[in-house]
């Protein structure tokens, strides 16, 4: 299986997908951190991938969502962005509503 097609299936398998340097419990940049608090202040479920165990998801993700930066969150496959963009559709009530259209998630969660 390609590249193309590994990151099709994982997109394809979680509705919500953070890929990420390092891990929820141990992220391994500022950036990651944030975005792993956004996430869990939304109370929602998500899967991760640490780019850092897979350097060809790393390189690929990068050349397939033509985003050259880490994190990136995916919602039911559609690429939302980073910690920076997270943050802002978080403060603005956005994030929550896109994750509860996913069904990962309750727009009541806390802002």
């Amino acid at each position: 299986m390609d590249i193309n097609d590994r990151i099709k299936a994982q997109l394809a398998e979680n509705p919500v997908i953070l890929y990420m340097k390092g891990t929820p419990s141990f992220p391994q940049c500022g950036f990651s951190g944030r975005a792993v608090q956004i996430l869990e202040q939304c109370g929602t479920d998500y899967a991760f991938v640490n780019i850092f165990e897979d350097p060809e998801i790393r390189e690929g993700l990068k050349a397939y969502s033509n985003w050259p930066t880490f994190p990136q969150l995916y919602i039911k496959g559609e690429l939302i962005g980073g910690s920076d963009i997270m943050l802002d559709m978080f403060q603005k009530g956005e994030l929550q509503q896109h994750l509860a259209a996913a069904g990962t998630a309750s727009p009541e969660a806390s802002s």
